[in-house]
């Protein structure tokens, strides 16, 4: 008898299973979102490396708000900035168990904004 996972594990196993199918050895832009702060990470699936990363708790970020759409966006466009440092122009979007609205949506707008193409 397997163990029962949650509502969430079963949607983030769901999206992380279509992203593999088309990744393409594109790197993956996955975001977590807590009820404080925000972070996206662009990972390196087959060496199992992070690339770039940006959160609502970095340096760059100091004084703001992290649980607003305008943090979302002002990460989005950090980790666009960061990832096209690293030379990285292509990505997948991992949006994990989160549904692709509010905070996430702002995000990954803001990131495509930014030089990012999924």
């Amino acid at each position: 008898m397997g163990i029962k996972l949650s509502t969430e594990a079963r949607r983030a196993n769901r999206v992380r299973r279509q992203l593999k199918k088309v990744a393409n050895g594109r790197p993956r832009l996955s975001v977590y979102r807590s009820s404080q702060n925000i972070y996206a990470q662009v990972i390196d699936d087959v060496a199992g490396h992070t690339l770039a990363s940006a959160s609502s708790l970095d340096k760059d970020f100091k004084g703001k708000k992290g649980s607003d759409i305008a943090a979302a966006e002002a990460i989005g466009k950090l980790v666009a900035e960061r990832a096209s440092k690293a030379g990285i122009k292509e990505v997948v979007f991992d949006r994990g168990a989160y549904i692709y609205h509010g905070r996430v949506k702002a995000l990954a707008e803001a990131a495509r904004e930014g030089g990012l193409s999924f």
